[in-house]
């Protein structure tokens, strides 16, 4: 969360216009990427850029906030993956959710990876929770001798990011191609 609201409680309005941030935010995103004008993201809550920045002072804070719940959920799903019968299936379960996540609006796969790389980012912090909850399946699946031993949950998440743009470049996107992408990537995560 931002210092602003984990000081102090906002007034009702100023709670009022951060939530309209994000609700106008989540629909540029959606309509135009990650790239969409914050200007017009303010003009359409019915607020000033000064406030949108006083509210999320850069672009990936906005973005965090939209996507928190996502990755909370990704991050609550891997726990639960925990205890699956099939470490690997298990795993192969969050790296599509993980994938799903990067294609939530076009251009993420390429902020997300940026991100992981840069720990001042705001959405260092949500990754890096996402990342740790797939590397206990990793670890997990890893010990059964389902995927190979060699392979660090690093090169893990930058593959399915690989898969999630891939996936994004397509002109179909359909779920099934995604899944396919999956299945080969997986099948060359098989011990040799």
């Amino acid at each position: 969360m931002d210092s602003e609201t984990t000081a102090r409680p906002l007034r009702a309005d100023a709670r009022r216009n951060r939530d309209r941030l994000v609700a106008e935010a989540r629909a540029a995103f959606d309509r135009d990427g990650v790239a969409a004008s914050l200007e017009d993201v303010a003009a359409r809550a019915g607020v000033g850029i000064g406030t949108l920045y006083r509210h999320f002072p850069t672009r990936e804070a906005l973005l965090e906030e939209v996507l928190r719940e996502r990755f909370d959920t990704l991050g609550a799903t891997a726990r639960a993956l925990l205890d699956h019968a099939s470490p690997r299936a298990a795993l192969r379960t969050w790296a599509r959710g993980f994938a799903e996540a990067g294609t939530t609006f076009r251009g993420l796969t390429a902020a997300l990876s940026a991100t992981l790389r840069d720990e001042s980012s705001a959405l260092h912090a949500s990754c890096a929770s996402m990342r740790a909850a797939g590397e206990a399946l990793l670890a997990r699946a890893q010990r059964d001798g389902d995927i190979r031993a060699d392979l660090t949950v690093a090169e893990l998440t930058t593959m399915v990011f690989g898969v999630a743009w891939a996936h994004e470049q397509s002109p179909r996107q359909a779920p099934t191609d995604l899944d396919r992408l999956l299945d080969l990537l997986f099948d060359g995560l098989s011990p040799r």
